[in-house]
């Protein structure tokens, strides 16, 4: 299938079974026990980000207007092809707006954070854009908000705001957490001294401060006398 130049208007449906032929079942038996809230085809993700680049080279707008987000490949590829677009990051985050509401997964969520790499390069809008994200009370829109933190911020200019929004998260939401703790985890990894002094005065839930101990010594990257260190201020 051309999806470079795809009739989207006409040719959606034959689109989705297009996707259908490229069905993993062994993958789909795996991956439908992870993510249990969709409707999956089993398509691994170096297939679908092939598919997602090719349509970003054409008329991408049209793709995206067409999205039914009824299966898991389709929200998937959606928001796959925001991180290829060649367009100004003004546009990219209007883009953004529009694939948000559709983000309901862990899996969708980091897979997509990950592929906008257009963040790098523009660090401080794209963090205004996070707190907007942040201040809102959706627990996916506040775990992509983290995972974009995670990918593109832990560096000198953002390392210490980035301890101060970590501190603010205040929600029992089991991904949220989890994607906190990771957050604290790569800061630990990447800023040891400033992540240590913050473990030892903050304001986190015993919940979110045990996770982040627990990824932080599951890391190869942390001495085995720091992971014993580490263990004993669990609360």
């Amino acid at each position: 299938m051309n999806l470079n130049s795809i009739n989207w208007n006409k040719e959606y449906d034959s689109f989705i079974k297009y996707l259908y032929t490229l069905q993993d079942k062994k993958y789909l038996a795996f991956h439908s026990k992870l993510v249990k809230e969709k409707n999956i085809i089993g398509i691994r993700i170096p297939i679908l980000r092939k598919i997602a680049f090719k349509i970003s080279k054409g008329d991408y707008k049209s793709f995206i207007k067409n999205n039914k987000h009824e299966i898991y490949e389709e929200t998937m590829i959606h928001g796959l092809v925001l991180g290829y677009i060649k367009e100004p990051f003004k546009d990219v985050l209007d883009a953004l707006k529009v694939f948000i509401p559709y983000n309901d997964n862990w899996a969708v969520n980091d897979t997509v954070c990950s592929n906008l790499k257009v963040f790098k390069n523009n660090l401080d809008e794209g963090f205004i854009f996070i707190n907007e994200l942040l201040n809102t009370y959706s627990p996916w829109n506040i775990r992509f908000a983290l995972v974009l933190l995670l990918d593109y911020y832990i560096n000198d200019k953002y390392i210490d705001k980035l301890f101060n929004i970590i501190d603010n998260i205040d929600t029992t939401e089991y991904y949220v957490m989890m994607a906190n703790a990771w957050l604290i985890s790569i800061c630990f990894i990447k800023y040891s001294d400033k992540t240590m002094k913050y473990l030892l005065n903050n304001n986190l839930d015993n919940k979110t401060f045990n996770k982040s101990i627990d990824k932080i010594c599951d890391s190869y990257r942390v001495s085995n006398d720091i992971k014993s260190s580490l263990k004993k201020l669990k609360r």
